[in-house]
């Protein structure tokens, strides 16, 4: 499978941004998709994650209440939607799928697509 994330931008804090993640292939709903950001000098890590078992999805405490994963299997696209972002929230953001049950870590995830800037000004 392919991905390809976009929809990022230059935004304030407190502002909103929905970012979209495009695959191709047609076994897109046997995929469970992964949204990860990756600041500069820092690691990759987790933001939010969809299975492809049941639907359910997965956020890292520091974005729940404020991000919400949707995917629409039919159209091969999974969705995350940012609401009131913050200055440290600044990073490339990917998306990544994997065939694993709940897979929330990036060693998890066999196929990453080209990331997203997301640059939130304080």
């Amino acid at each position: 499978v392919q991905l390809q994330a976009s929809g990022g931008g230059l935004v304030q804090a407190g502002d909103s941004l929905r970012l979209s993640c495009a695959a191709s292939g047609r076994t897109f709903s046997r995929y469970s998709i992964g949204w990860f950001r990756q600041a500069p000098g820092k690691r990759r890590e987790f933001v939010a994650a969809i299975w492809w078992t049941n639907g359910g999805t997965s956020y890292a405490d520091s974005v729940k209440g404020r991000f919400t994963i949707s995917r629409d299997n039919a159209n091969n696209m999974v969705y995350l939607q940012m609401n009131s972002l913050k200055s440290e929230e600044t990073a490339v953001y990917l998306c990544a799928a994997s065939t694993g049950m709940r897979p929330t870590t990036t060693s998890a995830y066999d196929y990453w697509g080209q990331g997203t800037q997301v640059t939130v000004s304080s």
